[in-house]
Formats: structure tokens, C-alpha cells, sequence
């Protein structure tokens, strides 16, 4: 199968990209046109990897180059997004045209072209602070924020299609993914970084919040399972990890990993509205086990150490830390 993969030269795209490579799919890579000519994380992709893929630079908002990009291909991972939340709060246009418009581009070429499937992209965050948990897909949606609220656009535009125009869409909902080269605007990269970088008083926002963290591997798998599922179209699946932890224990168990001895002290520029905060969230991934055949290898309390070893593993090499500008607070 020719997969094309949205949002390739991102975080969990380019882990997503390299697991498919390397499980034989044929990819073409969908990264965001600049003049750098610049991959992203794909131009730090493996060496079993490397040339081993398509790129194809463009831009999701653009609905002549997503056609062009999709052009003979069988399947569609799309995962190109604008998911910062603060810089949402004051660029909300812009999470509109990419979030939105962006997804209507993909469903609509997909439509025209046949695709074969579309895996759509959601977040938890469409969810808001959790009403019950675990949260099921059943869970109502809440806008808290201008980037959920374009989420839930998007989700609901690629259902539509499915509903309208019976286009295989399936909407994939992972819980909070961390992992190596993760924005340093999300906290546990945040958290590792400051550590890494020898600081002694780490900086935070909220602490209270709970997240269901899901280690990038497992996200990628996910998409996998997705993809190859028949059972998930027209349809939202979670993806988490069966573990709740709030922020102020998670920065508590990085310290202790790293064998740090830090104060933590909160940075008012990062918190959130206090109505936009999300206060908690814990998946229940039932439905993709007995979908998809999908379960977390990192799950769990035990699950969630391993991965944050990997996480601190990754950050803690100087040529990747570099990367990171660790005294200015990335939105």
C-alpha cells in the first residue's frame, strides 16, 4: 500500500513515518513547504530510514496541493495540525484554516480520488475537563480552548464525509502522546529540558491536572492498527495509555528519574484561562482493544516510567537538547 502521511516532518509524524518504512509501507511524506527545504524531525530520521521514503513539500491549506499529493496513493494518515493551545488563544484564524479547512481538503480530495481510507487525527482535548472517566468516546464534546474548538470542527468534517458521502474516514483520538522531539511547549519535554540543562529551579504552569500520557511508539502503532482495521470506519477511537497522573506528581517522578534535586515554581505565563483549563483526563481504550487489537506496551504506571527513561534518554544528548531553546517559554 502507498500511505500518504500528513504532518510527516512533525513529532509523532515523523515517528509514524519511520515505523511504517520500516514495517515495508510505501510513504510519501507530506511535510509543510518552506525555503529552507527543511523536513523537520524527518531530516533526523533513522539511517535504516533514510531515502527509503517520498517527500512531498506543501501546505495542508492548500486544497490543489493536497489533491496533488494524494494522487495514487491507497490510504491517508493525517495528522498535519496546528496543536499549540496558547498560541491558539491569540492566532484562532489560523487554527481554523489548518484544523478545518485544512481537514476538508483531505476528505475532499480523498472523495474525489477514491481513496481507499482516511485516518483523521483527533486529541483528547475535545473532550474538556472529563465528566466521567475513564472517558469513552460516548463523552460529550467541550470547547475549551480555540484549538479544541477546531478540533472538533475537523473531527466532525471528516465524519461528515463519511455520513454524506460514505468516504472511509476513521477518526483516531490519542490521549496525551510524549515522547523524543516533542515541542518544548508540552510539559513533560518542558520539564525534562530544564533538567537536562542543569536548572535548579524548573518553571510550570498548572499543576493539579491529570493526563493520561501515551508514549509516541504506542500512538504510531495505533495509527497502524487503524489503518488496517475494517471495524473502526465512520467511527472514533481512543488511544491512551489506562493511566492518570497529575502534572505536579509527573514533574515530581522526571526529577526523581534524572536523580535532580530542583524546586519547581510557577510561571503565570503558563497558565491557562482558568475556564480553558482541562482538569482532567483518562482514557478508556476499550474500544481499540476490541476493534483494532491495539493495547499500550508502555502502559500503566510501570509503562509510563520506561517511557519517560526514553524520553530523558533522548532529551539528555547535548545535539538534542541544542535543538531546545530552554530559557524561553515555547506556546
Amino acid at each position: 500500500m502507498k500511505i500518504l502521511v500528513t504532518g510527516a516532518d512533525g513529532f509523532i509524524g515523523s515517528h509514524l513515518t519511520e515505523t511504517l518504512v520500516r514495517k515495508g509501507y510505501d510513504v510519501r511524506a507530506f511535510v509543510l513547504y518552506n525555503s529552507f527545504n527543511s523536513w523537520g524531525w524527518l531530516d533526523e530520521c533513522g539511517e535504516d530510514v533514510a531515502g527509503k521514503f517520498e517527500v512531498f513539500a506543501g501546505d495542508i491549506r492548500d486544497p490543489y496541493g493536497v489533491k496533488k499529493a494524494m494522487q495514487g496513493c491507497d490510504a491517508v494518515l493525517h495528522l498535519a495540525a496546528l496543536i499549540g493551545i496558547p498560541y491558539s488563544y491569540h492566532s484562532p484564524d489560523t487554527y481554523v484554516d489548518t484544523n478545518i479547512k485544512g481537514t476538508l481538503n483531505i476528505v475532499q480530495a480523498a472523495r474525489e480520488l477514491g481513496v481507499g481510507k482516511v485516518v483523521h487525527t483527533s486529541t483528547s482535548e475535545v473532550y474538556g475537563t472529563a465528566q466521567f472517566v475513564p472517558i469513552t468516546e460516548e463523552h460529550p464534546l467541550q470547547g475549551q480552548s480555540p484549538y479544541s474548538a477546531s478540533k472538533i470542527g475537523a473531527d466532525q468534517i471528516a465524519l461528515s464525509f463519511y455520513t454524506s458521502f460514505e468516504t472511509p474516514v476513521a477518526v483516531l483520538r490519542p490521549f496525551n502522546t510524549y515522547g523524543p522531539r516533542q515541542s518544548a511547549r508540552a510539559v513533560i519535554p518542558t520539564l525534562i529540558s530544564q533538567i537536562a540543562a542543569g536548572k535548579k529551579e524548573i518553571q510550570l504552569g498548572a499543576t493539579t491536572p491529570t493526563r493520561d500520557f501515551s508514549y509516541v511508539t504506542d500512538t504510531a502503532a495505533g495509527f497502524i492498527k487503524a489503518l488496517e482495521s475494517k471495524e473502526i470506519i465512520g467511527t472514533v477511537t481512543n488511544l491512551g495509555s489506562g493511566f492518570e497522573i497529575s502534572i505536579g506528581k509527573t514533574a515530581e517522578l522526571i526529577a526523581s528519574l534524572m536523580g535532580a534535586t530542583v524546586t519547581f515554581t510557577t510561571d503565570n505565563n503558563r497558565i491557562r484561562p482558568e475556564k480553558s483549563e482541562v482538569e482532567r483526563l483518562f482514557a478508556s481504550y476499550e474500544k481499540a482493544k476490541q476493534r483494532m487489537g491495539w493495547e499500550p506496551e508502555y502502559g500503566g504506571e510501570e509503562g509510563f516510567k520506561k517511557g519517560l527513561m526514553k524520553t530523558i534518554e533522548w532529551f539528555s544528548n547535548p545535539k538534542n537538547l541544542s535543538r531546545y531553546k530552554i530559557d524561553n517559554y515555547a506556546i
